[in-house]
């Protein structure tokens, strides 16, 4: 790609092995790969934007072409700012493509300069999600082979024992 600056964005709460997963094939695939923490308004998150982005820098300290932000407002106008070529979704089944599909042409009409580019998670992490961890947390479940080491006791410290 001409100007290889892409966006990796979402919740990221918290980051597991399948976000590790799509942050590391896309570092390797661009010259930088800026993952952002985005506001969900229909998601209710266990951590803040910068807790978030904390857990995040530790997880990818060893990647040194990637960034860690977090931003409040649309995606379409962040990629303006970051003067981003593309946008990297990770998919893990099918019921993720048609939202996805929607936001990326969104984007697109929003900011016509900007491509969204789909991976599909390696498939030892297609079942991970962050609910599925909280989840598990909650009821004092080992969640150690679903995210990274760096961030372990920060999960267990805030959501251990819920359920």
């Amino acid at each position: 790609m001409k100007n290889s600056t892409v966006i990796y964005p979402g919740s990221f709460d918290p980051i597991t092995y399948g976000h590790l997963d799509i942050i590391k094939r896309a570092a390797a695939m661009f010259d930088k790969l800026i993952v952002v923490v985005m506001t969900n308004s229909k998601k209710s998150c266990s951590f803040t934007p910068e807790e978030r982005r904390e857990m995040i820098l530790k997880s990818v300290k060893d990647l040194p072409n990637v960034e860690v932000d977090f931003y409040d407002g649309l995606l379409a106008e962040y990629a303006k700012i970051k003067n981003a070529s593309a946008i990297i979704k990770g998919l893990r089944a099918m019921s993720d493509f048609e939202y996805e599909f929607q936001m990326a042409l969104t984007n697109k009409k929003l900011n016509p300069e900007v491509e969204t580019l789909f991976l599909t998670t390696s498939t030892q992490y297609m079942y991970l999600s962050s609910s599925m961890v909280k989840q598990i947390v909650s009821m004092n479940g080992d969640i150690s082979d679903f995210v990274p080491k760096e961030i372990h006791e920060d999960i267990v410290e805030r959501l251990g024992g819920q359920g």
